[in-house]
This record gives C-alpha cells, structure tokens and sequence, in this order.
C-alpha cells in the first residue's frame, strides 16, 4: 500500500488552506486596532486617575478657612476659588499626551440636587474626565466625536 497524497487531493486541500490563511491576514488590523484601542484607553484612564490624585490632595479645610480645590460654575467651567481657576482644562495636553484632554469639574454636594443623595456642603464631587479621539481598524476615525474615561470621588471638608 502506497502512502502520500494524490494530485487531486492536494488540489482541493490548496483552496481550503488558502481560505483559512486569508482569514487569518485579515484579522491583523481588527487586532492591533483593539490592541490600540485598549492603550488609548488605559493611558486615559491613568491620565484621569493621576489628575484625581492631585485634586484630592489639594488642601481644603475649614479652620483655618483654606479652599484649594474651587467649586465649577457649570458643566462646562473649570472650577474656581476666591476667582482663581484652581484645575484648569488641559485642551491638548502637554506633550507626550497632545492626543489626549483633560477637564476637571467640581461640584458642591450642598447646592442643586446634591451629589448622588449626599446634601450638606462640606462635600464636593470631584469629576475629572479625559478624552482622546479613537482609530479604526482602518487608521482613521470610524466613530464620530471623541471618546471619553471619567472617574469620580468624593472628598470631604478637613
């Protein structure tokens, strides 16, 4: 008994090994876009998390009366203490994050509706947002308008 394959075997084993190989190649792009996608989100994660440490580490006490931290005007301002802008935004930022913007927004948990149910004014609601613009498989923008990562705390009154 003969072992090997037959020439027409081979013949039609060709096309199906060529088919799956295509459909690997073209999976290459969709897979560095996600591998991208996934570093514009961590880094912008990061961004959000280091400028939220800073927030929270700026001095805001009673007595004596220090305020650091500022209260936003609107969805919209910086937040502001005694005129001064205390977080501005960062629209680009400084290199090498220029792809990316950050904005800081501080509520004052005693005015409005409050912050997620907490009323009393010695609480305020760190709001700190980066946004970066997202790639397609293809390079290029596929999704309108930029994406955004948002982290939240509340900080209390010393």
């Amino acid at each position: 008994m003969q072992r090997g394959m037959t020439l027409a075997e081979v013949l039609v084993a060709l096309p199906i090994i060529m088919i799956g190989l295509l459909a690997l190649l073209s999976a290459i792009p969709l897979s560095s876009y996600a591998t991208q996608e996934g570093k514009l989100t961590s880094t912008a994660t990061f961004l959000a998390n280091q400028r939220l440490e800073q927030v929270r580490n700026a001095q805001w006490s009673a007595i004596p009366v220090v305020d650091q931290l500022g209260v936003s005007a609107s969805a919209s301002a910086a937040p502001l203490a005694g005129g001064t802008t205390t977080f501005a935004d960062e629209v680009p930022m400084a290199s090498p994050y220029t792809a990316y913007q950050r904005r800081v927004r501080i509520t004052d948990c005693g005015t409005g509706g409050g912050c997620a149910g907490i009323t009393t004014s010695s609480m305020r609601l760190i709001t700190v947002t980066v946004s970066y613009t997202p790639l397609s498989a293809t390079g290029v923008n596929a999704i309108p308008g930029p994406r955004s990562v948002a982290v939240n705390m509340l900080v209390a009154q010393r």
